[in-house]
């Protein structure tokens, strides 16, 4: 097996040495060892940072996919979890989607001003209810 240094991960991966450093105090990777004061690791690292990169992707946590790595060499991904973040991600995109259309019609009314326009009206509506709701739950996490 061939064994890598730190810095040629690092350079290879996109990933610096920091956030290696830092995945590796999480448990979502591992060094074979050192070579003096370097840290070295094997070929598979590529492959968990390639999951990881993934996983931050879609918008999970360290966390999480460390859960998701459980242990020995093999990922053991939730299905379950996956289906939920899916869904999810296809509510967000839903939103930004409504939410850019919104925008450009906006862009394009011609109505004499933006506070004129209906459209423009319900975005405003929309973004103070959600404004709202964002506050009363951060307000509710507190007190958990």
């Amino acid at each position: 097996m061939k064994l890598i240094e730190i810095s040629q991960v690092a350079k290879r991966s996109g990933v610096p040495a920091s956030t290696l450093r830092f995945y590796e105090e999480k448990g979502l990777i591992e060094s074979l060892g050192r070579r003096g004061l370097r840290r070295i690791y094997g070929q598979d690292v590529f492959g968990r940072l390639s999951l990881i990169g993934l996983g931050r992707m879609a918008g999970f946590s360290l966390d999480q996919i460390g859960a998701m790595f459980g242990t020995g060499p093999r990922a053991q991904i939730d299905r379950k979890l996956l289906s939920q973040k899916a869904v999810e991600l296809g509510r967000t995109i839903r939103q930004l989607s409504a939410l850019k259309n919104g925008l450009e019609h906006a862009a394009a009314c011609p109505a004499p001003s933006h506070m004129e326009c209906p459209s423009f009206q319900r975005l405003l509506k929309i973004a103070a209810a959600r404004s709202g709701k964002s506050r009363s739950d951060r307000g509710r996490q507190r007190h958990v």
